[in-house]
């Protein structure tokens, strides 16, 4: 799809993205501009970036989510702001929605954009995903993310929004072992968080919290229907949830009083 007037910027963040920049830059072909501010890849991914003619990519140090996303705000120059992960994926319909919502808004300054979880190239259609849907299409200068949120940021927007109808597609899970290392790196950023709010864990926060994320997912929001995928997922978000408590603990013990 090629349109030369969308007036969108497709801002992103990376990381070590090899295995996905390619494609994901390819989705991206319907706005007028592309912005990625790298995070000082070790794996090609700047160089990579620095190839396409069609991509402006910044190097600044990653401090967290918020941070690094508001910086990427404040180098677009069109009208609309497309936030993407490298992880996600539009599809052709998708595609022609953004540009076709942000041509007639009807007054909405703000959509949220669903999104399909995929665990290798099964879609999870359970396990608490069902109703992933983000904050990612909204007009320049109406918002910016939340600071106090270090991870699974939020976009500081309370006016009237929209949800649009076609999916984007999340490939996350790439492997156990990868995905455990996210849900460690998600853990400690929410840790640091939940640090300058004066939170300290107990018992609870170790054994009820991580044991409820569980079954809230696996069992409430029927994860058990997406098969050994589904428990795979559920078993480390709930992890993910012990992990931020066990972080938080270190960081207790280490920082100053």
């Amino acid at each position: 799809m090629k349109n030369n007037t969308s007036n969108i910027s497709a801002l992103m963040i990376t990381f070590n993205e090899i295995n996905h920049i390619e494609e994901v830059i390819g989705n991206l072909s319907f706005a007028d501009e592309i912005i990625v501010i790298d995070s000082y890849s070790t794996d090609g991914t700047f160089e990579k970036l620095s190839e396409m003619s069609n991509v402006k990519v910044l190097l600044r140090e990653f401090k967290n989510f918020a941070d690094q996303r508001n910086y990427a705000l404040e180098q677009a120059n069109c009208e609309w702001i497309f936030f993407i992960d490298a992880d996600e994926r539009l599809t052709q319909d998708s595609q022609k929605e953004l540009v076709e919502t942000t041509k007639h808004p009807n007054g909405i300054e703000a959509f949220k954009i669903p999104r399909k979880f995929m665990f290798n190239n099964k879609v999870m259609r359970f396990s608490g995903l069902q109703t992933d849907r983000v904050f990612r299409l909204f007009k320049k200068g109406v918002t910016k993310y939340r600071e106090d949120k270090l991870v699974h940021e939020l976009l500081d927007f309370h006016g009237e929004f929209k949800i649009l109808k076609h999916d984007m597609l999340h490939y996350s899970f790439s492997d156990y072992e990868s995905y455990k290392r996210k849900t460690e790196h998600y853990g400690l950023l929410k840790a640091q968080e939940l640090l300058r709010n004066g939170k300290r864990p107990n018992w609870i926060h170790f054994y009820i919290k991580p044991a409820y994320k569980f079954l809230a997912n696996y069992v409430f929001r029927l994860g058990i229907l997406d098969g050994k995928e589904g428990y795979t997922i559920c078993k480390l978000n709930a992890y993910g949830v012990f992990y931020r408590y066990k972080a938080l603990n270190n960081l207790l013990r280490t920082s100053p009083e």
